[in-house]
């Protein structure tokens, strides 16, 4: 019985089949259909319908992480007039805001702390310090690193809550010393620094809640890891047209002023 040759539309499909499955695998595991159709038509220039690269990922049996999901809290949200945001975090370009903050995840052996500085405009982590403990040594770091490799003005503005390792005095004299506006936002607002607060959402997802960690090291060389060669390089960002961080600065070099 003689064979008949498979159709274009099969070759497509088997093609698209490989290709959808390494952009799932480089992206550890995290992309829906959405990203992993945004990666074809940027990467490769292949426009793919969402309902075919949702087909062949149900074929291959791979799946998206899904959104956190977090309990609405109601807060008594208190104004500070050292609140410089208000909420709006919108830029028309590069280092004109910067926003802050801190995380933490337990080990087996200790609780390992993250602060990351993310520039609004292209939700890039610039700066960023692990450690043991969370204390002003820890803040500075980051703060530190981000003024190191990006240029401000004396307009950059730098927003974080009200925590004290932000409300310290080395730290509020480091912003200073660097030439930056320092913001703090309401006192009891747990959706003050929302840029922020979505960052460490997704980390949490695609990193922290998938594995019981071992020790500090692991857990901090794994944060690392995820913050410059997953989230600054290879995540696209539904808000940056699904670009990387790092795509999207690239595209509007002539509004970004490296150091």
């Amino acid at each position: 019985m003689k064979l008949s040759p498979p159709t274009d539309r099969a070759i497509r499909r088997l093609l698209l089949t490989d290709a959808v499955g390494k952009i799932h695998g480089e992206s550890r595991g995290t992309y829906g259909y959405r990203r992993v159709a945004a990666t074809l038509r940027i990467e490769s220039g292949l426009i793919v319908n969402h309902k075919l690269v949702a087909s062949i990922m149900q074929e291959l049996q791979l799946y998206g992480l899904p959104k956190r999901r977090t309990a609405r809290r109601n807060l008594i949200a208190v104004r500070t007039t050292s609140d410089l945001v208000k909420r709006d975090f919108t830029v028309t370009g590069p280092n004109q805001l910067w926003v802050t903050d801190i995380t933490e995840h337990p080990t087996r052996e200790a609780r390992v702390f993250c602060c990351v500085v993310l520039d609004a405009y292209s939700r890039k982590a610039v700066g960023w310090s692990i450690d043991r403990i969370a204390d002003a040594a820890l803040v500075n770091s980051a703060l530190k690193m981000a003024a190191a490799t990006r240029s401000t003005t004396r307009e950059t503005i730098i927003h974080a809550d009200h925590g004290a390792q932000f409300t310290s005095w080395a730290f509020t004299s480091n912003v200073r010393n660097y030439g930056l506006r320092l913001s703090l936002g309401t006192v009891g607002d747990c959706y003050d620094n929302a840029m922020i607060e979505s960052f460490w959402g997704r980390m949490q997802t695609e990193l922290l809640n998938r594995k019981t960690w071992t020790t500090v090291v692991e857990l901090s060389m794994e944060m690392a890891d995820y913050i410059e060669n997953f989230h600054n390089t290879r995540r696209r960002h539904s808000s940056l047209a699904m670009l990387t961080p790092t795509e999207y600065e690239t595209t509007n070099q002539s509004q970004l002023q490296l150091s």
